[in-house]
């Protein structure tokens, strides 16, 4: 709740959100441009957002209430914008998302954009979607890619995505395998149903796999008959992208190698079916099963079989197949993770609570559950936080990521909220200092660990802490350098000094462990455990912190720098700042200079330079990456949050 200009200087913490201006072009107030309706059409897309009228973002990416000259005529514009398709394509507002709020004397409009429904979606700006439809990156609005346009439209105009008749796939199609599999378990369910003396194209047409076109009398597989029973070849053939990957590892890495894999390598059918029974016998084969009776039969399952077998249904009726991420499942000890290609249909909190089913695969889904699989009507993701919860864990983790590609992620792990060994392991880095905290800053710091970083939306999963004392609290500890940050809006991301990064293409966070080396210089400790110290203790000093394989320490805000290297950059840079119109090749020569020896990120060169982040990400950095001036920290993945910047040889 906004209130005073503290919680405006905090909201960048807690909630994903965009401040603009409003000062119109005779700068006595008015919507904000094309650049409004393009937040606008990125906030619906993906999760939907805060909008501020009113409010400055300073070049720190903290916020200054500068207030709304007109308010009745920014609001006027507002509503008549809104409602005209030539603008937007979709009027998501409601009178309740729309207040006018007064902060010390000044007046801001605090817009609440909801996210949009695949019905909805893609809102985009003019009548063009494919050129104007936006999604919320990090904290920015990017352009949808045609395809990522393509797949919205796709998903609005059709219910089920597997209901498709295929022209000219048949029987010879089937894995006749698989098929008499799937056959025996139904009639084991049900001997005396009469499914079951039906032939097998008959059998197929009853449960949603074989369609006929009674206006042109075409028939054959649909879609979902063919991802469930269809030959490996057949299914790639009209998805090019198809992917199925199991993979088991003995440590808890992400990059640790695995043990035992299941991939499409052509020793199988490469069917849904059969991956979903090889993958959920690997999954159960080692669970602990107590000797329980109901009534007079002793049962052989636990809450934690039925988690692990609806969260893997879930994730096989879910795919967007067009998509190209692989369906992944991976077994740790630690975890069980699952990740499917496509964003959610429906937003994460409504899939938590239970309130809306809209399945993206329901014919697949059918299948499933006319065999005893899977969830119906919105059931599925509040029984797998219930059945996990049944062992006291931590509550799954239910997110999405739009990179690399679009793709949905289940994480199940096998860990306490706070269990001993983390405690442990916290007053060993921290020592006496962790002991003092409350029990909303242990938990903090027990999640980064063991997740490997963490979001204020996930705090909000496993906390009944406010969102403000959330904040305050999150702020409060990356103060005393017990936590780092990256991002600021809803792409901040929070971590331990000494942790490595998760980049956009791994999945499933490594529980993180720490490199305990010791360096010393000068007869003092200058490393310990990933982090460069000061003579004080632990702590960022003029070394910056350390990611594993570089060879120099990164610099994310100027008060990691020490006076003395504060006061040497400034010097470097001042003929930059004295100059409104500095010549290119001077300024990169300047820029060379200030990363010789470290890494600087954007933030960094941007207040050091006082030039914008677009200048210098544009027209200096990008440009001298490519002409291999700089070197990036993280070259695999350029839109890194913690991205920074070194030089070649000077």
């Amino acid at each position: 709740m906004i209130q005073n200009a503290e919680d405006i200087a905090n909201l960048s913490e807690s909630v994903e959100l965009e401040c603009k201006l409003a000062n119109g072009r005779d700068g006595k107030g008015g919507l904000p441009g094309k650049t409004f309706w393009e937040t606008y059409s990125a906030f619906a897309n993906t999760n939907g957002g805060t909008l501020l009228l009113g409010v400055k973002e300073n070049k720190d990416h903290t916020f200054e209430v500068v207030g709304v000259q007109n308010i009745q005529k920014v609001l006027d514009e507002l509503w008549t914008s809104v409602a005209n398709v030539e603008i937007i394509s979709c009027n998501l507002l409601r009178d309740e998302n729309v207040q006018v709020l007064t902060i010390d004397s000044k007046e801001i409009i605090k817009i609440v954009i909801p996210r949009a429904s695949r019905y909805e979606k893609p809102v985009h700006r003019t009548t063009n979607p494919i050129e104007w439809t936006y999604q919320r990156l990090h904290s920015s609005d990017v352009k949808c890619s045609k395809e990522t346009v393509r797949r919205m439209l796709a998903e609005q105009l059709e219910d089920s995505r597997d209901d498709k008749l295929l022209e000219n796939f048949t029987m010879a199609d089937v894995d006749l395998e698989t098929l008499r599999s799937y056959r025996q378990i139904y009639i084991n369910r049900d001997a005396s149903n009469e499914r079951n003396r039906y032939e097998d194209i008959e059998f197929l047409r009853s449960i949603g796999a074989w369609k006929k076109d009674r206006k042109t009398g075409l028939e054959g597989l649909t879609i979902a008959g063919l991802l469930m029973f269809g030959k490996l070849m057949s299914i790639q053939e009209e998805f090019p992208n198809y992917m199925l990957d199991y993979q088991e590892r003995a440590e808890a890495k992400t990059e640790a190698r695995w043990i035992d894999r299941i991939s499409l390598d052509g020793t199988w059918s490469g069917n849904l079916f059969d991956f979903y029974t090889r993958v959920i016998r690997k999954l159960t084969i080692d669970l602990k099963i107590p000797f329980q009776l109901k009534g007079d039969q002793r049962q052989d399952t636990t809450p934690v079989h039925d988690a692990l077998r609806e969260a893997l249904v879930n994730t096989i009726v879910h795919a967007d197949y067009s998509g190209k991420a692989s369906v992944l499942i991976v077994k740790r000890p630690d975890m069980f993770g699952f990740r499917n290609p496509g964003l959610m249909r429906i937003s994460i909190e409504q899939a938590v609570s239970g309130y809306e089913h809209d399945c993206r695969n329901e014919k697949l889904h059918q299948m499933f559950h006319f065999i005893g699989l899977g969830e119906r009507a919105g059931s599925g993701i509040p029984n797998i936080f219930k059945w996990w919860g049944a062992n006291h864990w931590r509550p799954p983790y239910l997110h999405e990521k739009l990179e690399p590609y679009d793709q949905t992620l289940f994480e199940l792990r096998m860990v306490d909220l706070i269990s001993e060994d983390i405690i442990v392991e916290m007053q060993r880095l921290f020592g006496e200092q962790f002991n003092s905290l409350n029990n909303t800053a242990r938990l903090i710091l027990a999640t980064a660990y063991s997740e490997q970083t963490v979001t204020h939306a996930r705090l909000k999963e496993i906390s009944d802490t406010h969102n403000y004392d959330l904040s305050q609290t999150l702020h409060k500890l990356v103060q005393d350098r017990m936590l780092s940050s990256n991002g600021y809006g809803q792409g901040t991301v929070y971590f331990l000094p000494n942790q490595t990064l998760v980049t956009p293409d791994d999945v499933f966070g490594a529980t993180v462990t720490h490199n305990n080396e010791v360096v010393t210089h000068n007869g003092e400790t200058v490393k310990y455990g990933g982090l460069w110290v000061s003579s004080g203790g632990m702590g960022v000093s003029s070394g910056g912190y350390v990611v594993d394989g570089l060879a120099y320490p990164i610099f994310d805000s100027i008060g990691s720098l020490s006076d003395e290297l504060t006061e040497s950059l400034h010097a470097m840079a001042k003929p930059v700042i004295d100059s409104k119109r500095f010549p290119k090749t001077e300024f990169r020569t300047i820029v060379k200079n200030l990363c010789v020896e470290k890494y600087l990120t954007l933030a960094v060169l941007a207040e050091l330079l006082n030039r914008t982040e677009d200048y210098i990400r544009k027209d200096i950095l990008n440009p001298m990456v490519e002409e291999e001036e700089l070197l990036r920290a993280f070259p695999k993945t350029p839109n890194d949050p913690r991205q920074a910047y070194t030089s070649t040889k000077v």
